[in-house]
């Protein structure tokens, strides 16, 4: 099925739905008012352009180009868009597209957001910000459909083509997925940084305008700003802009002039506080500050995109102008750093070829297709816009000084002139003025790191942010790594290229992707499990037309069934293994999924075997996510393993017979049921009777309650997403320490 719902996805599932539609499924889940929609799964993608021979036509274009050559750049661009457009779109995709838009709307038409998802967007480090198209205010199944289309074709704007290969993304391993949303009818609307974007300061920096909130993203205007000090829990700044305009929906997306209203505050103080409120929950949700976007209707609020901030900096040495000169303009200081060097006047994206190395961009406001020059320039400058708005943004990101909102930087500078820029005062000198360096004090920690007896590891889906993830997270190993998502990823079925006698060539390409991870956190163990994904997720790759349709794949042909009844392909997968502990990386261990019988563990551990892997140098466990494997965890046991990690989403579901992603009855999920709470305790007392290692690795293991009593139960690991590592590291101390006070105190 090409449609998945908003509210059935998550962030594990950023490989199928992308960045921005797995961030809106995550608020739903956490009950942050998120308007209504379903999404184009990546999948789609990757299954039209093999349908209509395109795939090799595409990626053979690119695969020369000098992106640094802007004429080249768009002619590519522009001949890959063509061929996206004149493409037919796939006659069950088209359906399915116009059944969900009809459910949608309930039978109705309504208006609804177009907006791209691609799978290396909002990541941790790299947010994309602006490169692929949306579309605002689409009406009918006919314009939703065209839509799609055109925000397939986004995927090869020059903008995205330039900005994937300057974060070192192959183009073949980035798809998009499309969001269908309903429409905000937004009277307010704007961006809120939970933190302040660039010191991580408790100060939640909100921008607001009238209308719909492409005038603030675009930087179209300069919005009014309010900062509110989280810690002091007080208002305490609030800057009024001169909003010229607002756009609103009328005949599409109209200018509206706003005269004399323009001067007037947008916000009152009590819809800052609700705003203020939902950016903490999201924040101490991803357990990182956030970029979110909002809009007002009727008095009632909506988050519609919520990414990580990116541009967070440690500084350890400060840059100041020593001298003072004459003051050109003022603005907002928005990406820290001073540069000196000639201004190029950039109307348009077709004057930007004229911005050379170190030159000061000065435009009226940046846009996507300014990103080359950009990275170019030593400072950026503009006339309209905010924190918010995408020069800030991009500014912070390429780590370029930035001001912005000066009202006629393209008025008062020409090009030519030597100026000097202030990215963090806001300011814009005459001349080249001397500037000096001078060392900060380093913030001196306030705790030694913790450390605890029971171990917090981390659940990792994307190889290519394994590093990141072990250096910022220091987690005690990888207690989940979930290999179908970088299968999923591949350009065709894994059992095709086994059928293609290809079976090689798909063993290089997972040990690549599990090598990465391995690395990251040697000498920490990381756990692989086997793959374990349901059919329907299978059925949009090439040579996925044979997967058997299933009423409810989530308990069909997944997990284990599928490794034994596909034996060349679990082969394939230890043959991976066997490759990484022949290069030493001995910290790997096997996770079979989905266990409900010894039988399985039997004849697994014996295709380990036959393929040369050496079961007593590694860790071999299983998944306890069914109830079956939990109640008879003795005869599992017996089969020899080493472990056993707890799946509790999947526990939780069988146990209490409730689909979590069922609106109808979703509200009686809860794992910490007492049956469920009972399997887990059970299964936790009779492991360590036997000496058997027992961890989490179900989304219970990041919940802070659910923990406390896992390690009251005295599970050995708790593995948890990355954002929330810290987080649990923290709960784990406590309900540590609470159970040795509590037998100190029994001692007495």
């Amino acid at each position: 099925m090409p449609i998945l719902w908003l509210s059935d996805v998550d962030k594990n599932d950023i490989p199928v739905v992308g960045g921005k539609a797995a961030n809106l499924g995550e608020l739903l889940r956490i009950e942050i008012p998120v308007p209504e929609g379903f999404v184009v799964d990546a999948r789609t993608f990757k299954d039209f352009i093999n349908r209509a021979n395109l795939k090799d036509k595409i990626y053979s274009i690119l695969q020369n180009l000098n992106v640094e050559n802007t004429e080249e750049l768009n002619r590519v661009s522009e001949e890959i868009r063509r061929m996206i457009s004149k493409a037919k779109m796939p006659e069950d995709v088209e359906k399915e597209i116009r059944r969900a838009y009809k459910e949608l709307g309930n039978g109705k038409d309504v208006y609804v957001a177009v907006r791209s998802s691609a799978t290396a967007e909002d990541l941790p480090d790299a947010s994309f910000a602006g490169q692929q198209d949306t579309y605002l205010n689409v009406k009918g199944e006919e314009e939703v459909v065209n839509k799609v289309k055109e925000c397939w074709g986004s995927l090869f704007t020059p903008r995205a083509i330039y900005y994937r290969v300057q974060k070192g993304f192959r183009h073949e391993d980035v798809s998009i997925a499309i969001v269908v949303q309903k429409m905000v009818n937004s009277e307010k609307s704007g961006v809120m940084f939970t933190s302040h974007p660039v010191t991580g300061e408790k100060v939640c920096i909100i921008e607001a305008v009238f209308g719909l909130g492409e005038a603030i993203v675009g930087g179209l205007v300069t919005p009014d700003t309010y900062v509110y000090d989280r810690l002091k829990k007080k208002l305490v700044e609030v800057k009024i802009a001169e909003k010229k305009f607002m756009i609103v929906r009328k005949n599409g997306n109209d200018k509206v002039e706003l005269g004399e209203r323009g001067k007037e505050r947008v916000l009152s103080d009590l819809e800052i506080k609700r705003l203020v409120d939902l950016g903490e929950i999201i924040e101490e949700h991803y357990g990182k500050p956030q970029d979110v976007e909002w809009a007002i209707e009727g008095g009632e609020v909506y988050i519609v995109q919520s990414r990580p901030v990116t541009t967070i900096k440690t500084k350890e040495e400060k840059i100041e102008v020593e001298e003072t000169g004459k003051i050109l303009l003022k603005g907002l200081g928005a990406s820290p750093g001073i540069a000196v060097g000639e201004v190029r006047i950039v109307q348009s994206e077709k004057d930007i070829s004229k911005v050379k190395e170190g030159d000061i961009l000065v435009a009226v406001m940046t846009t996507p297709d300014m990103v080359p020059a950009m990275k170019r320039s030593a400072a950026i400058v503009t006339d309209e816009g905010g924190m918010t708005c995408h020069a800030a943004i991009v500014s912070r990101e390429l780590g370029v000084p930035a001001v912005v909102g000066t009202k006629n930087a393209t008025d008062v500078l020409k090009d030519g002139m030597v100026v000097t820029v202030d990215g963090e005062k806001g300011i814009v000198y005459l001349g080249r003025l001397e500037v000096s360096k001078k060392e900060e004090a380093k913030a001196t920690p306030i705790s030694a790191p913790i450390i605890t007896a029971t171990e917090v590891k981390v659940n990792i889906s994307l190889p290519d942010a394994a590093e990141k993830v072990a250096r910022e997270t220091n987690a005690d190993g990888v207690g989940l790594f979930r290999i179908e998502h970088m299968v999923l990823s591949l350009d065709k079925h894994p059992m095709k290229f086994i059928k293609d006698g290809e079976i090689d060539k798909y063993v290089e390409l997972i040990y690549n992707e599990m090598k990465k991870v391995l690395k990251a956190f040697y000498p920490k163990p990381v756990w692989i499990r086997t793959i374990d994904a349901p059919t329907d997720e299978f059925r949009a790759m090439e040579g996925g037309e044979d997967e058997p349709v299933e009423a409810n794949p989530m308990l069909g042909f997944r997990g284990i069934r599928r490794d034994l009844a596909e034996e060349m392909h679990l082969r394939a997968e230890m043959r991976a293994i066997k490759r990484l502990i022949d290069e030493g990386y001995t910290n790997v261990g096997i996770m079979l999924p989905l266990i409900v019988s010894p039988e399985e563990i039997r004849r697994a551990k014996s295709v380990a075997i036959e393929e040369g892997i050496p079961l007593e140098k590694i860790d071999f466990g299983i998944m306890v996510e069914t109830p079956a494997a939990a109640l008879i965890i003795e005869d599992l046991i017996k089969e020899g393993i080493d472990f056993i990690s707890l799946g509790t989403n999947d526990l939780t579901q069988y146990t209490l017979a409730v689909d979590r992603n069922n609106e109808n009855v979703a509200y009686l999920y809860d794992e910490t049921h007492p049956a469920v709470m009972k399997l887990i305790e059970r299964t936790i007392k009779i492991c360590k009777e036997h000496g058997v290692k027992t961890s989490i690795c179900g989304q219970a293991g990041s919940y802070p309650h659910v923990v406390e009593k896992l390690v009251e139960m005295g599970i050995d690991s708790v593995s948890a997403n990355p954002d929330m590592v810290h987080k649990i590291r923290e709960v784990v101390a406590r309900a540590e320490r609470r159970i040795i006070l509590e037998k100190l105190r029994n001692l007495r």
